[in-house]
């Protein structure tokens, strides 16, 4: 079953590592690398900021038609970004998000974070109304692509998230 699979990326920074990071996890998940979305929340802009703006309703579009999402995020202050935050809340609330398995996956330069997916991330998609069932992903931000980097992960979530992606298409079919 051919699925639709988005990254989004709250990263202060356009075409970042948290960017490159997501894609390549959404790769673990997709029959064709090249047709993955993608949404680089920083390039919406000001439009963030307010209701109504055309881009950001097309990313908002973009995303709740996908399968899977990687919701991506560099880890500031424990938790993630503000401008992740400020495109999450262009979603209805409880809602918003219903039908979409997401992965959360945040970045840091160390393990002292590595529980801030679990803890914060996951709960905001989950309260948005997505389908989380994996434990969030958290990887080193200058390892993140080193061979076998989030391999145990994969191996302890991929059929979860395939099986719950391929069950909430059927419903939508």
């Amino acid at each position: 079953m051919s699925r639709t699979i988005t990254v989004v990326a709250g990263n202060p920074k356009p075409a970042s590592r948290t960017l490159a990071a997501a894609r390549l996890v959404a790769e673990q998940f997709a029959d064709d690398p090249a047709e993955i979305g993608e949404v680089d929340v920083i390039k919406l802009g000001v439009g963030l900021l307010g209701w109504g703006d055309e881009a950001v309703a097309r990313a908002v579009s973009t995303v709740r038609s996908s399968d899977i999402v990687v919701i991506a995020s560099p880890t500031y202050k424990a938790t993630y970004t503000g401008v992740l935050k400020l495109f999450l809340d262009q979603f209805d609330a409880a809602n918003g998000l219903a039908g979409v398995t997401a992965i959360p996956l945040m970045l840091g330069a160390g393990p002292a974070h590595f529980m801030a997916p679990e803890v914060h991330l996951k709960p905001l998609l989950v309260e948005l109304g997505a389908t989380v069932p994996c434990a969030g992903l958290y990887l080193g931000d200058k390892t993140f692509d080193e061979p076998g980097a989030f391999d145990a992960w994969l191996g302890q979530w991929r059929a979860s998230v395939e099986a719950t992606a391929d069950a909430l298409l059927a419903t939508r079919r």
